[in-house]
């Protein structure tokens, strides 16, 4: 049929983007020929994470199909590919990058996020959506620069954590350099208003400093006094308490409930049974669920490929977490390289899952989007670039002996 034809078309299209981009991020520079070619732990993760993206660009297209189809679907996928297509540049681009690079740019990088992170909140500079100011548009092109923090802050993190490695049990030398520039990217994005995104990242700044090191103690007060203010921010806009008792209420009392995302979330998971309705043919994406190819697309992929497809799913991105543990076994735990890349690559597995709960409604809605699935820009964008630097940090061996172990 044509529309399974469109699927494998764009498909191909896709996996044969990301195998162009491993085959050239194989390859470094500095490094002799006879080691150009990934090896075959560089290939599982890689093609792992190509039939991710090729599954997102079947399933953004599927997702888009309202109730009355016209052409504006098509648009949908066309914006998607068109960001993949720029996702893929920038990772081959990343991913031929040496490791060191990463170490020595975090820093300006870190601060040039700041500085978008703060221009977006500019009346005139930002764009206001929905309420909330999030993005910084250039004729056509739009952007988050919340999104290019999941990149940024943990490199800098980490450089900072490397650097500073003899001081990080230190109560105040170990401490207050690592809790400024948290404090400062959160903040900001608070002020967007983007909840989701600020907890998102205080988690990925815990993770890079846990493999760093640092003490239990830290973390400890670290989320002792992050909780009132969750609380506050919780409780001070009505719409994100809505979603707290919607989500209970969803549990306690389904057929009452007023959480009709939610809800529809579950009966378009159930009307998949176990091995789905078909690719395509899904009914409740047409007028029932809402935002059915961003956050929820993993609902869209219960109905239409069943339980199978979703475990398959969840599957495959641990398939990916395995995969990147592997590429950095024979690094030592305290290297750049390592707490870098396991850091993203955590964040990106997480990521994945922390969507998979809220469309299952086992933690309340936080409007983050399935990574390499959901239909997007610059989370498309970053996603794939996070995967390009993972390759780039994975060649550290070849760079500092320092990182392998002996």
């Amino acid at each position: 049929m044509p529309m399974e034809k469109a699927y494998l078309r764009f498909f191909l299209r896709a996996l044969s983007s990301w195998r162009l981009m491993s085959s050239i991020s194989a390859s470094s520079p500095t490094a002799d020929r006879s080691k150009r070619a990934l090896d075959d732990q560089a290939w599982l993760f890689v093609s792992l994470a190509t039939v991710l993206i090729g599954f997102g660009v079947l399933m953004v297209h599927s997702a888009s199909v309202t109730s009355w189809p016209t052409e504006f679907e098509q648009v949908y996928l066309t914006r998607h590919v068109r960001f993949l297509g720029i996702a893929v540049i920038a990772a081959t681009i990343a991913g031929a990058l040496p490791a060191r690079f990463w170490m020595k740019l975090a820093p300006w990088m870190f601060l040039g996020t700041l500085l978008l992170l703060a221009a977006v909140l500019i009346p005139g500079v930002g764009t206001r959506v929905n309420g909330a100011q999030r993005w910084l548009r250039f004729g056509g092109f739009s952007m988050q620069p919340s999104e290019l923090a999941k990149i940024t802050l943990p490199l800098f993190l980490a450089r900072l954590a490397v650097n500073r490695r003899e001081k990080l049990r230190r109560i105040f030398t170990g401490t207050i350099p690592f809790a400024l520039p948290v404090a400062a990217t959160v903040a900001l994005v608070v002020l967007e208003p983007d909840l989701g995104t600020t907890l998102f990242l205080a988690g990925s700044s815990a993770i890079v400093l846990f493999l760093a090191g640092w003490p239990i103690r830290n973390f400890v007060l670290g989320i002792g006094a992050s909780v009132s203010g969750v609380v506050f921010l919780v409780t001070a806009y009505s719409y994100r308490l809505r979603r707290i008792t919607d989500f209970v209420s969803v549990w306690r009392d389904f057929s009452n409930s007023d959480a009709w995302q939610l809800k529809q979330s579950l009966i378009t998971l159930g009307a998949g049974g176990f091995w789905g309705v078909g690719l395509g043919r899904g009914q409740q994406k047409l007028s029932f669920l809402p935002e059915s190819n961003t956050d929820f697309v993993f609902a869209v992929a219960g109905e239409e490929l069943g339980l199978a497809g979703t475990v398959g799913l969840v599957g495959l991105w641990c398939g990916v977490f395995w995969a990147g543990l592997i590429l950095f076994r024979r690094f030592r735990s305290d290297c750049f390289a390592t707490v870098a890349a396991l850091t993203l690559l955590t964040q990106l597995v997480g990521q994945a899952l922390l969507n998979a709960a809220v469309v299952t409604a086992l933690v309340p809605t936080t409007g983050i989007p399935h990574p390499l699935v959901s239909y997007g820009g610059s989370s498309l964008v970053v996603s794939v670039v996070s995967l390009g630097i993972i390759v780039s940090l994975s060649r550290a061996d070849r760079e500092q002996d320092e990182c392998v172990l002996t």
